[in-house]
């Protein structure tokens, strides 16, 4: 008998003949997670095991393998030979001493000599023989102890599943580039489009020194509590200041805004293209500010040539994107008082309705525009996000 970690993949049953491909992918991903941990992978069919681990470490490599995207969940349990008397034993060991209880066995394979029904009913009249104060209870137990009979010579004995990450393993839908900010809700928008497969870079702009050491100090610590989720992935800083002086210099006030955003995006599909990334992502909410109306939405688009823009939050109320970032622990980080270059030169009265000829107008005079977008480009700084 030995102690182990049931693992369970979410999605990945639903595919086809293509299923290999994301059971590699997650595979890969669950090694990296368990890199510097002693133990043992073992992976079967649907079910992956976790074994030959120090006791020690079964609570960090339970808190490690919930943020795996692609698994559905885990249960901490024991391995044993699927004979009633191992079985028993291992329920022992599991079962609290006293309350009510219930048996719920799985038997996998139909020759065993025993049906689950029977199998059942053995170990719980052995449980109640050893304590006096346990109670079987069908419908609201206390509590329940799984039966996994796999074959002839193992079952899994376990008491609880714990809810992993869920959706698909980070890599299996490509490459994405996520814009960064210092705030709430663009962490939350880089996780979501992980836990759908995407493999993500991170795209930060950076308005030193009207932002300050701080603000990009903060963005750093987002993209490394993100990395639990993202796995290693690297931070691109873009010096930003001298774009912004351009457009307060030369834009209508009432435009900056929209010109900010679309000088945004110009950069963030160069830098996309440049390393791979087939989309842009950001944590845009229709309505929750005046760049993020259905018409500043569309301005902004309207630079991008060649890649799709994906905004997970659109649809979601600033209560639900709380809620997810305090989950993924982001929400403490986001709200520490360190501006970013969206609160630099703000406008007292922003367009809500821009217009993409306005806004070519206004770009048209802005002196070595296209220069300055280069330059931006060239001088970014990339950062590695990892353990190391």
């Amino acid at each position: 008998m030995d102690r182990v970690i049931i693992l369970r993949y979410s999605e990945i049953h639903l595919k086809g003949k293509n299923r290999i491909f994301f059971e590699n992918i997650l595979k890969r991903n669950i090694l990296e997670k368990l890199r510097g941990i002693t133990c043992k992978a073992e992976f079967g069919y649907s079910r992956y095991i976790i074994s030959d681990y120090s006791e020690d470490d079964e609570t960090k490599l339970i808190e490690k393998l919930k943020t795996v995207f692609g698994l559905y969940s885990l249960s901490p349990g024991l391995r044993t030979s699927s004979d009633t008397e191992a079985v028993g034993d291992a329920a022992e060991i599991l079962c609290p001493k006293e309350g009510t209880f219930r048996i719920t066995v799985n038997r996998a394979d139909k020759t065993l000599p025993y049906t689950s029904v029977q199998l059942a009913a053995s170990i719980g009249g052995r449980l109640l023989d050893k304590f006096n104060a346990l109670n079987v209870d069908l419908h609201n137990p206390d509590f329940i102890i799984y039966v996994d009979a796999r074959d002839r010579a193992t079952a899994y004995v376990y008491s609880e599943s714990i809810l992993c990450a869920g959706g698909m393993p980070v890599g299996s839908a490509g490459k994405g580039l996520s814009l960064l900010s210092g705030g709430i809700d663009s962490p939350v928008s880089t996780y979501m489009m992980a836990k759908r497969g995407l493999e993500l870079t991170e795209l930060h702009f950076w308005s030193y020194p009207y932002t300050s050491l701080e603000a990009k100090d903060k963005v750093i610590e987002l993209a490394h509590i993100l990395r639990k989720f993202t796995g290693d992935t690297r931070l691109i800083i873009i010096p930003f200041t001298e774009i912004q002086e351009a457009i307060h210099k030369f834009a209508e006030p009432n435009y900056m805004i929209t010109l900010v955003r679309r000088a945004m995006m110009r950069i963030a599909e160069r830098i996309a293209e440049k390393y791979g990334c087939g989309c842009i992502i950001n944590g845009e909410d229709l309505g929750q500010v005046a760049s993020q109306t259905l018409e500043s939405i569309t301005v902004t688009n309207s630079v991008i040539k060649n890649l799709p823009v994906f905004r997970p939050l659109i649809g979601f109320d600033k209560n639900e994107i709380i809620e997810i970032s305090k989950k993924i622990g982001t929400y403490e980080t986001s709200i520490k008082p360190y501006e970013d270059c969206c609160t630099v030169f703000l406008p007292e009265s922003p367009a809500t309705k821009p217009t993409i000829r306005r806004s070519e107008a206004s770009e048209s005079k802005i002196e070595n525009y296209e220069s300055l977008i280069s330059k931006a480009v060239d001088n970014a700084e990339v950062i590695v996000i990892s353990d190391d």
